[in-house]
């Protein structure tokens, strides 16, 4: 799998329906089992539940209360339990430390929106302080506890960006970008490093090449099993753009040390060669930044499905101090859990080992999805819950589907999708019904994910169609 895909899904247009029906609910059933029983689904199992949104009525329901791999859906219930936990306001802060012989420890607390635009603002309020020599430049990332990549998740994904790492200090969401050159036909693409500090870390195996005009792209970029090596194959034609790919960082507290170095130096704030480490001590606050508030965090994670911003608030409402030999990411999940009790959502719903849906072992049932939609919408952050799910034809992962529909600007869902798995989950404002919700999961497909959507995005609309009769 190539570098340059944030998220396990793709975008897809549904074609242009023929022309708008309306369907009673006690024809929908029939109309839904015409979809799922096509040959070319034969093999494979859906989840599915339909209810209003405000009573717990099956208007359909498949294999509902059975356990799904859920994919990107999962998402639904670690935002929720974040905005439940934090509150739509909460801001995630990242602190710098100093002691009386400028030694500066830097901590950080798994903001996945920190990048080099706040590296900057530390160094500058540094310079404010007049700290203009540093002795020693230490990195906390102790904040978060166990593994920054979850040993569930697959290699294709851990060497892909969207499967980047999760530690406490992020920066850049722990990716670094080149960007493939074509050169003269026959020759390998070149390879530019938009951060130079990264090149001398890396060996390149470059197996490219570059071919004529109006000949197919397709690039592929690996990580070996061991050490900092690349390796880049396929083909880009002559005078192409260049080919951006995008590649986690595998150290990522030194990723980060180096890059503050870089800013340090821009503020004209010397620090000895050696003088980077990691660890420390507690000393007084001299700079700090604060991440967005929580609100546009839920956004990037669900409209987008972005992975790690999904992964940091997980662990953002792990409980302190945890029991020993705790990760911060079990000690997140059980404050999920007992969040999502408290919803009414039945705890034996799902079983989850990640904030993200990556994990092919994270298992939920449509019943539970709905239960989250449903809790959620009747919270007084119901709007900002809603506000951070993607749009039919309009926005995030969804903006490229449902265009020329009737599900056109009336269902916001999240989207959900790894090797075998299709799911949407989320909301219809139905024009002649009343509102619904919906989880619809494919799981144990051998087919392209288009495919699936296909199916799914027709039963879609078929709800947007629901009238009162």
């Amino acid at each position: 799998m190539a570098f340059n895909s944030r998220v396990a899904q793709a975008q897809i247009k549904v074609a242009p329906a023929t022309k708008t029906k309306n369907i009673c609910p006690t024809q929908l059933a029939a109309a839904v089992d015409e979809v799922i029983n096509r040959p070319q689904y034969s093999r494979v199992r859906w989840g599915i539940l339909v209810q209003p949104l405000y009573k717990a009525q099956n208007l359909y329901s498949r294999d509902a209360q059975k356990y799904f791999t859920p994919a990107s859906n999962a998402k639904l219930l670690t935002t929720a339990a974040a905005l439940q936990q934090l509150g739509a306001n909460y801001r995630i802060r990242t602190s710098v430390y100093q002691d009386g012989n400028n030694v500066l420890r830097v901590v950080g607390r798994g903001d996945p929106s920190f990048g080099d635009t706040q590296l900057v603002a530390l160094a500058k309020q540094l310079k404010a302080k007049g700290i203009t020599q540093i002795t020693k430049l230490i990195a906390d990332d102790s904040y978060f506890q166990g593994d920054i990549v979850s040993p569930s998740w697959e290699w294709e994904d851990v060497y892909s960006d969207y499967g980047a790492p999760v530690n406490s200090l992020i920066l850049n969401e722990n990716v670094f970008s080149i960007n493939l050159i074509p050169q003269a036909v026959g020759k390998p693409l070149q390879v530019g490093w938009t951060d130079f500090n990264e090149a001398r870390f890396w060996q390149i195996i470059n197996q490219s090449v570059t071919v004529e005009e109006k000949q197919p792209t397709f690039i592929n970029v690996t990580r070996e099993l061991s050490g900092n090596v690349l390796r880049i194959q396929g083909q880009l034609a002559a005078k192409a753009d260049p080919f951006l790919v995008k590649v986690p960082v595998v150290d990522p507290n030194n990723y980060f040390l180096r890059r503050f170095r870089t800013a340090l130096a821009g503020e004209k704030i010397r620090l000895p060669e050696t003088g980077v480490v990691s660890g420390g001590v507690n000393q007084q606050e001299v700079a700090f930044v604060e991440s967005s508030p929580l609100s546009d965090l839920l956004m990037e994670t669900n409209q987008n499905s972005n992975n790690l911003y999904a992964e940091a608030l997980l662990r953002a409402i792990a409980l302190q101090p945890k029991k020993p030999d705790q990760t911060t990411v079990n000690a997140g999940l059980e404050v999920l859990k007992t969040t999502l009790t408290q919803l009414g959502v039945n705890p034996t719903g799902y079983a989850l080992v990640d904030g993200s849906g990556l994990s092919r072992h994270d298992l939920v049932s449509p019943e539970a999805l709905v239960q989250v939609l449903q809790a959620m919408a009747k919270t007084p952050s119901s709007s900002v819950y809603r506000a951070s799910l993607p749009v039919a034809g309009k926005s995030g992962s969804l903006k490229n589907r449902f265009l020329n529909t009737p599900a056109y600007g009336i269902v916001q869902a999240k989207t959900g999708t790894v090797t075998g798995v299709v799911s949407l989950s989320g909301y219809v404002n139905t024009p002649k019904y009343e509102p619904l919700v919906f989880s619809i999961i494919v799981n144990q497909s051998e087919q392209k994910a288009k495919a699936l959507r296909e199916g799914v995005d027709e039963i879609v609309v078929l709800l947007s169609q629901l009238q009162r009769c």
